[in-house]
C-alpha cells in the first residue's frame, strides 16, 4: 500500500476522567483521533483530496508548483504528500507559526514563505493569491478554504466512518471550524444519513485568541466552503477553559492534543450538558507533539 493509502480511519475513543461530573452519567462523550494519520492530523485528508482531485483534473501540468496558504497542519499534510508524490511545494505561513511546523515543512522540502504574523491565516490567504493572479502559469493554487475536495474528503471518509464506529448511535456531533472542511462535509453526510444528528459548530470566542487552528468567523475571511445552515449550534470556546481542559486530556486520559482539540472538546462538554443521555462525538485535529515549545500550554 501507498503511504496515502493510510490516510483515515482513525480511532474513535470515549472520554470518561476528564468528563466525570460534566456531564450526565448516561451522556457519552467520544473523541476521533486524527493524530494517527500518517502527516499527525486531520488535515491529511483534506490534502491527499485535493491533490489527488488536481493529478486527476489535469490542472496540475508538469513542471508547475503546488501553492496554498496554511497556519500550519494542512501545509504538513501537503508537504508530506507532495513529497510521496513528486511534486513541488510553495505554502504561504504566517511568520509566528510555531518552531515544530516549520522544522516539519524544513524537513519535507517545502519551501516557506512567511507573511505578516499581524495578519493571521488571512495575511497567508492574501499572499497567495498574489502569486497566483501574478505568475498563473507557474502556480496550481490549491486553495484549501474554496476547494470542495477539502469538505468531500469528510463527506466520503470521516463521517463515514463516525457512523460505522458508533453503530450509527451519534446523536450529536461537535466540531471546530477553521477551514471549515471537517464540519461541513460531515455535517452534510450525517444529516443525510440521520437528519435527527444535531451539528454543534465550535469557533474562538474572540479575534484575539489563543486557539491555534481556529477561525473567528465573524472578524476573518470566511471559507467559501463554509455553509452556515448545517450549524444547528453555535459555541464560542474560551482560551483558557479550552487549555485547562488540554492538560486535562494529557494527565487524565494520556491523550496529547493541541489548542483546537481542546477548543472541540469544551463544546462537547457544552452539549453534553444540556443532554439527559446521547452519544457526543468529537473531532480531535492534531497531538500536542507540535505544541511542546508552546510552554504555556503545558504549565
Amino acid at each position: 500500500m501507498a503511504l496515502v493509502d493510510h490516510i483515515g480511519k482513525t480511532p474513535l475513543v470515549r472520554l470518561e476522567r476528564v468528563t466525570r461530573g460534566l456531564v450526565p452519567p448516561e451522556v457519552e462523550i467520544w473523541a476521533k483521533l486524527e493524530s494517527f494519520n500518517p502527516g499527525g492530523s486531520v488535515k491529511d485528508r483534506a490534502a491527499w483530496s485535493i491533490i489527488q482531485d488536481a493529478e486527476n483534473s489535469g490542472r496540475l501540468r508538469p513542471g508547475m508548483l503546488l501553492l496554498d496558504s496554511s497556519s500550519g497542519n494542512t501545509g504538513i499534510a501537503y508537504g508530506m504528500i507532495a513529497a510521496a508524490r513528486g511534486h513541488r511545494l510553495v505554502l504561504c505561513l504566517p511568520k509566528n507559526a510555531n518552531r515544530e511546523r516549520k522544522q516539519l515543512l524544513a524537513a519535507y522540502g517545502v519551501e516557506v514563505i512567511e507573511t505578516d504574523p499581524l495578519e493571521g491565516s488571512d495575511g497567508a490567504i492574501r499572499q497567495a493569491r498574489a502569486l497566483v493572479r501574478d505568475y498563473p502559469e507557474r502556480y496550481l493554487y490549491l486553495d484549501q478554504y474554496s476547494n470542495p475536495a477539502n469538505w468531500l474528503a469528510h463527506y466520503h471518509g470521516t463521517a463515514t466512518e463516525l457512523w460505522a464506529q458508533t453503530q450509527g448511535r451519534i446523536s450529536h456531533w461537535v466540531a471546530g471550524l477553521g477551514t471549515t472542511g471537517t464540519f461541513v462535509g460531515t455535517s452534510r453526510r450525517l444529516k443525510e444519513l440521520n437528519p435527527e444528528i444535531h451539528c454543534a459548530a465550535v469557533q474562538p470566542d474572540s479575534p484575539y485568541h489563543g486557539l491555534e487552528g481556529l477561525k473567528h468567523l465573524e472578524t476573518a475571511i470566511i471559507p467559501a466552503i463554509y455553509d452556515p445552515q448545517l450549524v444547528d449550534q453555535h459555541l464560542a470556546a474560551p482560551t483558557e477553559e479550552s487549555i485547562l481542559l488540554l492538560r486535562r486530556l494529557a494527565r487524565e486520559e494520556g491523550i496529547l492534543v493541541g489548542p483546537s482539540a481542546a477548543a472541540a472538546l469544551w463544546g462537547a462538554i457544552q452539549v453534553g450538558q444540556n443532554l439527559k443521555q446521547g452519544v457526543v462525538v468529537t473531532l480531535f485535529p492534531d497531538g500536542g507533539e507540535r505544541y511542546l515549545s508552546e510552554a504555556h500550554l503545558w504549565t
